[in-house]
């Protein structure tokens, strides 16, 4: 495309650089024409017409050669030339012009002085000029053909635009759809985690409820029944206190958005027992439950929680609102 174009403007260089040669040699032959007709005839006669470049430099040579064989005194075998004159300036509406071209066609054609190598070299004109007219013609093709390749090149160069951006856009969704993919997965895995939690609850409080419907069973009617039930929960609470932590410290994160990691992260500094409180909070257990569980009165968990409450209000409660849910 770019050798294209360098070939065009060399083109328009060679033809702009010859074209301006014409109208000095056509400027020289009008000054010529009344202290020299003979030197401006000829000075037309020199000038290739065949490789002129526009139509009015065409008509300009057309006329002052017309006017030549007038003031020269020679006569023309064709009406060709003048013709030449009187069809452009009639076209475009030159009056002045028009009319001198009309006038110089009957003075042409009235002259009876036949000069043979006038003619020779009138005719040789009208051969140029025919030429001049093929060249028009091919050169007017080669310029539709020359507009159709560029209009050609440029949707081209649109489509494969619009295909660019597109392929952009296709890569854009498929990113965003690979994303979605990702969440996803990653959301399937929390799902399958809640349910292996979930399931692993039920089977905790359905062995609970087992256990304790067993040992009711069997110690049913006996005076030994309220003490082995008693002491059969005393051991179900011990081991929740002392076993259960770590799960419960799971289940809450995987339920509740890391809350206990947001914690940990935006106050490092919380106690043990603190953070052992917290946990049963998160998983929902009551006070009376808690009491048991940290083995202390009611009125010292609901005292240990609202200062736990009022300490992660003020470090935590700007980055992990839902922190205050668990109260």
């Amino acid at each position: 495309m770019r050798g294209l174009l360098y070939i065009v403007i060399l083109f328009v260089i060679t033809g702009c650089s010859y074209s301006s040669s014409q109208p000095m040699a056509l400027d020289e032959a009008q000054r010529l024409m009344h202290s020299d007709p003979t030197a401006a005839l000829s000075r037309l006669n020199g000038v290739d017409v065949s490789e002129f470049q526009d139509s009015a430099t065409m008509a300009r040579w057309a006329l002052l050669y017309s006017e030549a064989l007038v003031v020269n005194k020679l006569s023309a075998p064709t009406d060709t030339i003048v013709d030449i004159a009187i069809d452009y300036y009639g076209q475009h509406n030159l009056t002045d012009e028009f009319q001198k071209a009309s006038r110089l066609k009957a003075l042409i054609r009235s002259s009876d002085d036949a000069d043979a190598l006038a003619t020779a070299l009138y005719l040789q004109k009208e051969k140029e000029f025919l030429l001049y007219k093929e060249r028009a013609k091919r050169e007017l093709y080669m310029f539709v053909g020359l507009v159709l390749l560029i209009i050609a090149a440029g949707i081209i160069i649109w489509m494969r635009q619009r295909i660019r951006l597109q392929s952009l856009q296709n890569e854009a969704l498929i990113a965003e759809a690979s994303g979605l993919k990702s969440q996803i997965d990653v959301s399937r895995g929390d799902v399958g985690r809640l349910e292996m939690k979930l399931h692993g609850l039920l089977e905790n409080r359905f062995a609970l409820i087992d256990s304790l419907c067993q040992t009711y069973y069997e110690s049913h009617g006996t005076k030994t029944e309220r003490k082995a039930i008693i002491d059969k929960v005393k051991s179900k609470i011990e081991s929740v206190r002392t076993d259960s932590l770590s799960e419960m410290e799971q289940a809450v994160n995987d339920c509740r958005d890391n809350l206990l990691v947001k914690v940990k992260d935006n106050y490092p500094d919380i106690k043990t027992e603190e953070y052992r409180l917290l946990v049963y909070l998160a998983s929902g257990l009551s006070t009376r439950t808690i009491s048991l569980l940290l083995g202390e009165s009611v009125d010292v968990v609901y005292k240990r929680k609202s200062r736990l409450k009022s300490r992660l209000k003020e470090s935590v409660g700007a980055v992990c609102p839902d922190i205050m849910s668990v109260f």
